[in-house]
């Protein structure tokens, strides 16, 4: 049907999210820091929004749009209030809780086994010896403990040709730092990359890494990739 309903203006949007707040019908949401019409049917037309916002970024349109769904709506901001009424999260944000719902595909054909791409052991940056032989001309791997299990590619997209170290600032509970520091003077290490999480605990290996490497005073190339928890890489 051809009705009035609200049209958004990405450009002029600022994300402040007045709009959120004033729309008692939940229609608008904020996606990627913009605001966004989520539903058609959630929007009754009437505007309430539109006087909270800051840039008018929103205004009305006529065009084909499904008509207004009252008991949509209902059922819409019971299941908000259900979320609402759940216990806050107070802890350290890399151990909120979160579920991932992977849709389950088809079978694939039988394949090999993948060989193992980890060079040496002891991989436990707490537990690798400083002066040891592999390290000579070396392309090191400095990964977070989770990476491996976050993104499913990590031994042939990362470990592949690499000396790997593991660690987690959190659990350890130490400053990777000093022995990195000691493993870059003491060897020659001709690149490091290091393959964190998005949490901000997982910034401590980050921080360790770079560090010592300015602390070695040596100029070795390096790269930061970042993982999130869903397992998509984020920044390389």
């Amino acid at each position: 049907m051809i009705r009035k309903i609200i049209h958004i203006d990405e450009e002029k949007c600022n994300g402040c999210g007045a709009c959120v707040t004033a729309c008692h019908e939940g229609a608008i949401g904020l996606v990627n820091g913009k605001a966004k019409l989520m539903r058609d049917d959630y929007c009754d037309g009437f505007g309430d929004c539109l006087p909270g916002c800051p840039t008018g970024a929103i205004t009305f349109e006529e065009r084909e749009a499904a008509a207004y769904d009252e008991q949509a709506v209902l059922e819409n901001k019971q299941k908000k209030a259900a979320q609402a009424a759940k216990p806050a999260f107070h802890g350290c944000p890399g151990s909120a809780m979160r579920q991932f719902h992977r849709e389950e595909s088809a079978p694939a054909a039988p394949t090999a086994a993948q060989p193992s791409q980890l060079r040496q052991w002891p991989c436990q940056i707490k537990l690798v010896p400083v002066n040891a032989p592999y390290f000579d001309g070396a392309k090191l791997l400095i990964a977070a403990d989770c990476t491996a299990y976050a993104y499913a590619n990590v031994h042939e997209e990362f470990m592949k040709g690499k000396i790997t170290l593991i660690g987690c600032p959190k659990l350890d509970a130490v400053d990777y730092s000093e022995k990195l520091t000691e493993i870059f003077r003491s060897n020659d290490i001709r690149s490091v990359t290091v393959l964190r999480m998005e949490v901000p605990c997982c910034g401590g290996l980050e921080h360790a890494a770079v560090t010592a490497l300015k602390n070695s005073g040596k100029f070795v190339p390096w790269q930061v990739v970042t993982i999130s928890t869903d397992g998509r890489i984020l920044d390389r």
